[in-house]
């Protein structure tokens, strides 16, 4: 996988690369809907086509994304001029909370199954007690068939989505699959609360 993935201008041949992309971001939207999110984290802001459709929910909310390619970086902020956008990968610390709502999108893979427990383990502890973390990203599917996408096995790491919910509720959340579709899921996993 080459740079120019993560270059804005030629973001858009994902909906080409991943089919149901247009339902995984209308599902991951529906899936942070409900909370009462004054301060939202997204993990990976990309273009800020999650953003546009969570935010739409959450309208007064606070909004700060972290992002790991400058150039994606620079088009968020353009469209997101008062949000906190920063440079930042997912294996760093996460900005200081707590939140209500934190978020991904098509991110979350990247990572290897020890960096995904890690970085489901720092959510949790960024989160509100009974705050949300949604996860919308490609998994592994129980059925070969329904591989659709593309994996590299070099930055494409998933796993499998009963994998990730172990890892989920290990790490403090009540976890449910919101939305699938083949290699593609929402997760809607919401902290518990204190004593929970």
């Amino acid at each position: 996988m080459t740079e120019d993935v993560w270059d804005p201008d030629r973001y858009g041949e994902i909906r080409d690369e991943i089919p149901g992309y247009c339902e995984l971001q209308e599902q991951a939207a529906k899936a942070a809907a409900g909370v009462d999110a004054h301060a939202i984290l997204e993990l990976g802001i990309g273009t800020g086509e999650t953003t546009r459709r969570v935010l739409a929910h959450h309208p007064q909310a606070r909004l700060t994304a972290i992002d790991s390619s400058p150039k994606m970086l620079e088009r968020a902020r353009e469209t997101y001029p008062e949000a906190d956008i920063r440079l930042s990968r997912l294996e760093a610390p996460l900005p200081p909370g707590p939140f209500e709502l934190v978020f991904s999108a098509l991110a979350v893979h990247h990572l290897d199954g020890a960096g995904k427990r890690d970085l489901f383990g720092r959510i949790h502890a960024a989160l509100h007690p009974g705050g949300r973390f949604v996860l919308a990203d490609v998994v592994v599917p129980e059925n070969e068939a329904d591989q659709q996408i593309e994996i590299d096995w070099v930055m494409d790491l998933p796993d499998r989505l009963g994998d990730q919910l172990e890892w989920l509720e290990a790490a403090g959340f009540d976890a449910t699959p919101y939305w699938t579709f083949k290699d593609l899921a929402v997760v809607r996993a919401d902290r518990k609360e204190a004593g929970g």
